[in-house]
C-alpha cells in the first residue's frame, strides 16, 4: 500500500475530532484517507493508517463503522477498514491488517524482541525435565513423538533442536501481526501474540507470548476467561470458560472449556479437554478428558477417553515426580479408574479400578485390566467382541474437526493393523508361554504384575487367532480385488509386493502407524543433515501415503509363513484356506458385536424407565428413547456386515475354485 503525510486540513480536522500526536509528521496515511473517522485518539511513534470507509452490522443489527475511537495507539500500521474501539491502555508494535475489529480491550502490545512462542521448551512427560520439547507452529505428533523418546539418540535430538531453534529465530520480530477479519472484544492483556486471520477472540484475560495459527478455513475461537502463555494453537482450536494453559502446544481442531487447566503438555489433532486438568502429558490425536475431577499426568496418550475421576500419580519415590506411563492408542479408563507410573498399557485396552503394581501389558491388547480385591486382572483380547471398540474405531474419521487443509498431524484410524496384530502374535506366544511353564491346568497365571484367570487365558489365544485371521485375509482379498487375474500364476506374480519396506517392526508415531524401517531410515537422514524441517514433514505424509503398499509387504510375510512356502509355491489350496478362515473369523466376530450389543437392550438396561408404571410401560419408556434392539443403526450395520462380508467371501472362494 503507498502512504503519504497528513495534510495540514487533515491535522485540523483530527485535532477538532479530539486526537493528538506527538508528531504529525510521523503519522503516514492511505493515499485515498478520509480522517471523518477517528475520534480521541492519541499517536505517538511511527504510524501507518489505511482508509476507513466501511461499516458493519454487528450482532443484534446495530451498525458501526470502522475507524478509530479512544485509543492510544504506538508505532503501530492499521489497515484498510480496520475498526478500533475503546481500548483502555494502549496498542503498541502491531501491524494490523484490513477488516479487523478491536473493542474494547486493555493493552495489545509487543515489548522487545519476541519469536511468538516458537522454540518455547516443554517439559512433556517427565516434569523433573530431561524430555523438554522445543514447540512451533508446524510441529506434528509424529515430530514430537520422535523428539520425546528418541533421547537414546542424543545427536538425532540435537539436530533436531537446531532445526527449530532457526525456525523459530525466522519468526523472531520486534512487531506483531494481525490477520484479515480478525474480532478482538473485550479482552484484557495480549502481549507478543501472533494472530493469524479470521481469529475470534471475545473476553480472554491475558494472552502472552505465543502464536493463534487462525486461518480463512479454520478459524481459531478463543471464549471469555481464557488465559494462555507460552503457548502455540494450531488452526481450528477452541479455548473457551476460563480455561488455564501455561507452555502447551494445542494441535488443529482441538476443543478446551469448562475450566480446563493445561499445564507443560503437547496436544495434537482434535483432542478434547473439559473441567479437569492435564500436566506434562503427550496427548496424541483424540485424547478425551470431558470429566471434572480427571487428572491426565506424566503420561502419553492417543485415542484416548478418560472417564471421570480418571487419575493417575508419577511420584512414587521421593526423588520428586519423574515416573512416566503410556497408555497405548485406543485405550479406556472408567470412572474413578487410578495408574500408578510407572506403567504400560497396551493398545485398545479398558482399565477398570485402580492398579498400582506398574504392570505392562503393551504385548496384549485389546484386554481389560480389572481391579479385584488390590490386585490388577488382565482380560486378554477381549475388547476384540467389544460393540465400545468398534464404536470407537467408527467415530473417529466421522469427528475429524480439522478444516485446514493443511493437516499437520498423520493419522491412520485402523483397527487392525500390522502394528496391533504384531502384538496379537507376541500375545499368543506370550499366552502359551505361560501355559507351557505353568501347565495347562492352572487356575491363574501372573504376568508383568497382573493375574490372568485360565478361562481368560484360553479365550484370549483363541480371540488373537480370530483377529489374525481376519486381518490377514482382509488384506489378501483386497490385494485379489485390485488386481485382474485368471489363473494361479497371475496371483502369484499379483501377491508378490511391490516394495521390501514393511517387513519387521511397526510403530505407531502418536497416530501415525508405519514400519519402524522407514523411521528408522528418515532419522538416520536428519541426524546426517540430509533433510530440512519442512521435508520431515513431507516425509512423514509420504510413509503414512504409502501405508497400504506397506501393510501388504508385512502381510505377505505373514500368510508366507503360515503357508511354509515361497511366493512361487503358493497354491491355490493355500488362499481357499486362508479366506474361509476369514470368512469364519469376521462372521463370527460380528456374531459377538451383536450379541455384546444386545446386553444394552436386557431388562437390566431398561432399570429406571417407566418411572410410575408397570413392566410394560417401563419398556414402552425405553422403547421410545432408546428404540428397538433390531432398528437400532450399530445392530442393522453388524447385521449388514455379516452379509456383505460372507457374501463377499462366498465370490472369493468361487472364482478361486473355479480356476483349480
Amino acid at each position: 500500500m503507498e502512504y503519504r503525510s497528513l495534510s495540514q486540513n487533515e491535522i485540523k480536522q483530527l485535532q477538532e475530532q479530539h486526537c493528538y500526536a506527538d508528531d504529525w509528521n510521523n503519522i503516514q496515511v492511505a493515499i485515498d484517507f478520509q480522517p471523518h473517522h477517528i475520534h480521541y485518539a492519541n499517536f505517538s511513534g511511527r504510524v501507518r493508517l489505511g482508509v476507513f470507509e466501511k461499516e458493519y452490522i454487528i450482532p443484534g443489527g446495530l451498525k458501526v463503522t470502522s475507524g478509530i475511537h479512544h485509543a492510544t495507539i504506538h508505532n503501530c500500521t492499521i489497515g484498510n477498514n480496520v475498526r478500533i474501539f475503546n481500548v483502555q491502555n494502549y496498542m503498541a508494535n502491531y501491524d494490523i491488517d484490513e477488516d479487523t475489529c478491536i473493542e474494547n480491550i486493555n493493552t495489545l502490545l509487543v515489548d522487545g524482541s519476541t519469536t511468538f512462542g516458537n522454540g518455547v521448551k516443554v517439559p512433556v512427560m517427565n516434569e523433573g525435565g530431561g524430555r523438554e520439547i522445543p514447540i512451533y507452529n508446524e510441529l506434528s505428533a509424529q515430530l514430537a513423538y520422535v523428539l520425546t523418546l528418541y533421547r537414546h539418540r542424543p545427536q538425532l535430538i540435537e539436530r533436531l533442536q537446531q532445526l527449530i531453534d532457526k525456525y523459530a529465530e525466522t519468526h523472531r520480530s520486534e512487531r506483531g501481526y494481525i490477520g484479515k477479519n480478525v474480532h478482538i472484544l473485550n479482552c484484557g492483556t495480549i502481549k507478543n501474540v501472533y494472530i493469524g486471520s479470521h481469529a475470534v477472540i471475545n473476553g480472554a484475560s491475558l494472552l502472552k507470548n505465543g502464536s493463534i495459527n487462525s486461518n480463512q478455513h479454520a478459524p481459531v475461537k478463543i471464549g471469555s476467561g481464557v488465559k494462555c502463555n507460552d503457548f502455540i494453537l494450531c488452526s481450528g482450536v477452541e479455548i473457551t470458560d476460563s480455561t488455564l494453559v501455561s507452555k502447551c502446544f494445542i494441535g488443529q481442531g482441538c476443543i478446551m472449556g469448562k475450566h480446563y487447566s493445561a499445564l507443560d503438555s503437547l496436544f495434537f489433532s482434535n483432542c478434547q479437554g473439559m473441567h479437569g486438568e492435564a500436566t506434562a502429558i503427550f496427548a496424541g490425536p483424540y485424547t478425551v478428558s470431558h470429566h471434572k475431577s480427571s487428572l491426565l499426568i506424566a503420561g502419553m496418550f492417543s485415542f484416548l477417553n478418560a472417564g471421570s475421576g480418571s487419575n493417575q500419580s508419577n511420584h512414587m519415590y521421593k526423588l520428586g515426580p519423574i515416573h512416566q506411563g503410556i497408555a497405548e492408542r485406543g485405550a479406556k479408563t472408567t470412572s474413578d479408574s487410578y495408574i500408578l507410573w510407572p506403567a504400560r498399557v497396551g493398545a485398545f485396552t479398558l482399565v477398570m479400578g485402580r492398579h498400582s503394581k506398574h504392570s505392562d501389558t503393551s504385548d496384549l491388547p485389546f484386554s481389560y485390566m480389572i481391579e479385584n480385591a488390590t490386585e490388577s486382572y488382565l482380560v486378554p483380547a477381549v475388547n476384540l467382541r467389544s460393540v465400545g471398540t468398534v464404536r470407537d474405531a467408527q467415530k473417529w474419521p466421522k469427528r475429524d474437526n480439522r478444516k485446514d487443509p493443511h493437516q499437520l498431524d498423520q493419522i491412520n484410524f485402523n483397527l487392525l493393523s500390522p502394528y496391533t496384530i504384531q502384538k496379537m502374535f507376541h500375545g499368543q506366544a506370550v499366552l502359551r508361554k505361560l501355559q507351557a511353564i505353568s501347565g495347562k491346568t492352572s487356575e491363574v497365571y501372573v504376568y508383568q504384575n497382573c493375574k490372568i484367570r485360565n478361562s481368560s487365558l484360553r479365550h484370549g489365544i483363541q480371540l488373537y487367532e480370530m483377529g489374525i485371521n481376519k486381518f490377514l485375509g482382509n488384506s489378501l482379498i483386497s490385494r485379489l480385488e485390485q488386481h485382474p487375474w485368471n489363473s494361479l500364476e497371475d496371483i502369484r506374480r499379483i501377491l508378490q509386493p511391490s516394495t521390501s519396506i514393511g517387513l519387521g517392526e511397526w510403530i505407531d508415531l502418536s497416530g501415525m502407524i508405519a514400519p519402524k524401517e522407514a523411521i528408522s531410515t528418515l532419522l538416520d537422514q536428519i541426524e546426517a543433515g540430509q533433510v530440512t524441517l519442512a521435508n520431515i514433514q513431507t516425509r512423514f505424509e509420504q510413509i503414512h501415503q504409502s501405508y497400504y503398499e506397506y501393510e501388504w509387504t508385512w502381510a505377505h510375510e505373514k500368510l508366507l509363513q503360515r503357508w511354509g512356502k515361497s511366493n512361487e509355491d503358493i497354491q491355490m489350496e493355500d488362499l481357499i484356506t486362508t479366506i474361509k478362515q476369514w470368512k469364519k473369523a469376521v462372521i463370527d466376530l460380528d456374531y459377538m458385536l451383536y450379541d455384546d450389543a444386545q446386553k444394552e437392550f436386557n431388562l437390566n438396561a431398561q432399570t429406571g424407565f417407566g418411572i410410575d408404571g408397570d413392566e410394560t410401560q417401563k419398556h414402552l419408556d425405553f422403547t421410545s428413547v432408546r428404540g428397538s434392539f433390531e432398528n437400532n443403526p450399530f445392530v442393522l450395520s453388524v447385521k449388514k456386515h455379516i452379509e456383505v462380508k460372507g457374501a463377499l467371501g462366498d465370490k472369493m472362494l468361487t472364482r478361486l475354485q473355479a480356476i483349480l
